[in-house]
């Protein structure tokens, strides 16, 4: 028999289990708390949701992944949105995981360059590497780019090398990913992180630029679904119970494909296939 996803899993639990979220069971109003990552992405949700549920009012609170943690658990809120991997001590919440986030590095479709190593990317974002020669490229000078450190993909890289962002050394930060995709497709010598989702649509549009594997792993939307991509993280949702009421409709709403044009509207790559 072939292994459910988790999205399916949760579905099987929320028809055979009830009891729970005692704040959803006043009817009306619903309360959401956690990730700025997942807050953009969750209050079109709530959007869209109230259209077909218009008795249901939604509020979406942010504060970072701990305090949707903490607030689910305390009964501050219906739902904690948490852009991260759970605890062990955290595993007595109920998780929904929804989508998945992806950074992708990028260079110019002509730089030769085809992958980094773990080691690579960390020596060249502390300036141990000068030279695209140094990572098997032309001899030419790098132009070292990073996001600003307000988006949720400057978080990831942060995590994932291990490095608190006012240590990582870049000639140059950019905003949105579709500023960081237009600065990398007009200079060959340049490298930066973006959205993998974004990078992956661009790319296929024949903006010159071309997706860095990391770690050996090629950086696709596939093989973020699949887990195998390492610079990724569920995007999830979290409740002290077992949902129901309101807080049961709108967890069975997220883990439908009604969702999905939002989750790519803003680079995320979803669960359902």
């Amino acid at each position: 028999m072939k292994a459910m996803k988790p999205w399916q899993t949760m579905m099987l639990l929320l028809v055979l289990l009830g009891g729970g979220n005692t704040v959803a069971q006043t009817g009306g109003r619903l309360l959401l708390s956690g990730s700025t990552t997942m807050a953009p992405l969750m209050i079109e949700v709530a959007k869209r949701f109230q259209t077909l549920h218009p008795g249901i009012e939604i509020q979406v609170q942010l504060g970072g992944s701990g305090r949707g943690v903490s607030d689910a658990r305390q009964g501050k809120a219906d739902i904690g949105m948490v852009s991260r991997n759970l605890g062990e001590a955290e595993r007595d919440l109920h998780a929904i995981p929804i989508a998945r986030d992806g950074v992708a590095m990028i260079v110019h479709r002509d730089n030769p360059v085809r992958s980094l190593s773990d080691r690579q990317l960390l020596d060249l974002y502390t300036g141990r590497i000068a030279n695209w020669r140094q990572l098997g490229g032309r001899d030419a000078p790098l132009h070292v780019l990073a996001a600003t450190p307000e988006g949720g993909s400057s978080e990831l890289i942060s995590h994932y090398l291990q490095l608190p962002y006012e240590q990582i050394k870049a000639q140059r930060r950019i905003g949105p990913n579709a500023e960081r995709i237009a600065a990398v497709a007009a200079d060959p010598q340049a490298v930066i992180w973006v959205s993998l989702g974004e990078a992956e649509r661009m790319a296929a549009a024949g903006v010159p630029i071309k997706l860095l594997a990391v770690g050996g792993v090629a950086a696709s939307s596939r093989a973020v679904r699949n887990g195998d991509y390492p610079i990724a993280r569920p995007l999830t949702l979290v409740t002290r119970g077992t949902p129901t009421g309101a807080a049961r409709s709108f967890v069975e709403f997220c883990v439908s494909s009604q969702i999905t044009e939002h989750i790519l509207a803003f680079d995320f790559v979803p669960y359902l296939d």
